[in-house]
Formats: C-alpha cells, structure tokens, sequence
C-alpha cells in the first residue's frame, strides 16, 4: 500500500501541476477573477493533500496499520470530491450554466473527508510505535 499511495501522489502531483499552469495561462483569461479564485483554490488544496498523500505513503513504513491507510484513502477521495467539485463549478460557472446545489454540497464533502484523513494520520502516529 505503501507504493500504491506513492504513485497516486506523483499522479495527482503531475496532474496538480498540469490543471495549474492550464489555469495560469488559460482559465485565468477566460473566467473572472471570482471564478478563477474558485478554480485556484482547488489547485491549492490538491496540492496541499499531495504532500499528505506522500507523507502517509513514507510514514506506512514506520507506522504500518489500517489508521495509516485510512488517513490516504481519505485524502484520495477528498481530493476527487473536494478539488473535483471546485474544477467542476468552475467550468459550469465558464459555461453559464447553473451549478446545482448537489454540486455544491460535494465541495464540503471532500473537506470532511479531508479532515478524516489528517485525523487518521494522527491516530496512526499516536497509536503505533514507529518499527
């Protein structure tokens, strides 16, 4: 599991860079500004769990247990949810289409689920012994 999470964090990092030179160069000169903060703020925080997502990749060989494994399958799907609604409203919000408050309600979704990965990684550290 512990290469598994790795490479999900060099894909996601790849795409995390890819999504923000494209927002850098093309979104940026066709949305608003509003809309563009909406779309950075995905790109932030996909980065942001990135480096989680590798940490907990790293700390499997220290802290091995399903806490630790729980707390990157929660900044996967939190990622997906979170940045995933956040890419989405964006280009609704580009189209001029209405964005459904289904949508909306994934966004803070993927941040509990975020939360849930960084409280898993807690309990992971403090309830395992590094071996």
């Amino acid at each position: 599991m512990q290469r598994t999470y790795l490479i999900i964090a060099a894909i996601l990092g790849i795409l995390a860079v890819a999504l923000g030179a494209f927002g850098a160069h093309e979104v940026r000169s066709v949305v608003s500004p509003d809309i563009f903060q909406v779309y950075e703020t995905g790109i932030k925080y996909q980065f942001y769990h990135v480096f989680a997502l590798l940490a907990v990749g790293i700390l499997l060989r220290w802290y091995p247990g399903n806490m630790m494994s729980l707390a990157g399958l929660f900044f996967i799907i939190g990622i997906v949810l979170f940045c995933g609604s956040l890419y989405l409203i964006t280009g609704l919000m580009h189209a001029g289409k209405v964005v459904s408050p289904a949508i909306g309600i994934i966004t803070p979704l993927g941040g509990l689920f975020f939360i849930a990965g960084w409280v898993w990684m807690l309990l992971g550290l403090l309830t395992k012994r590094a071996g």
